[in-house]
């Protein structure tokens, strides 16, 4: 028998959320390079153009205390896609 039932994950979602970011990390490094380096063209504007969501700003009123949060903004492109799977893959095969 399996030390862990079946269906059961061993990782936590700490392991998750932290590769999640180290993907979106390395994928906007990537873009970034993209952007700087890459010839104009095609292929440029296909892997570093991006969709970014963003939320705010959220304001905070707490009578003594009044404050904003945001804008907070996720830049998603192609290249942090990929990012995100090379680091996926990465992970998979250390642990």
């Amino acid at each position: 028998m399996p030390p862990y039932p079946r269906g059961h994950n061993r990782r936590g979602s700490v392991f998750h959320a932290l590769v999640l970011a180290a993907g979106f990390i390395a994928g906007g490094v990537l873009q970034q390079v993209g952007r700087k380096f890459l010839p104009p063209g095609a292929a440029k504007e296909f892997f570093t153009t991006g969709v970014t969501p963003s939320l705010g700003p959220l304001p905070v009123d707490l009578v003594i205390l009044k404050f904003a949060l945001g804008p907070i903004a996720l830049d998603v492109s192609l290249l942090s896609l990929l990012g995100v799977l090379v680091a996926y893959l990465i992970a998979r095969s250390l642990f």
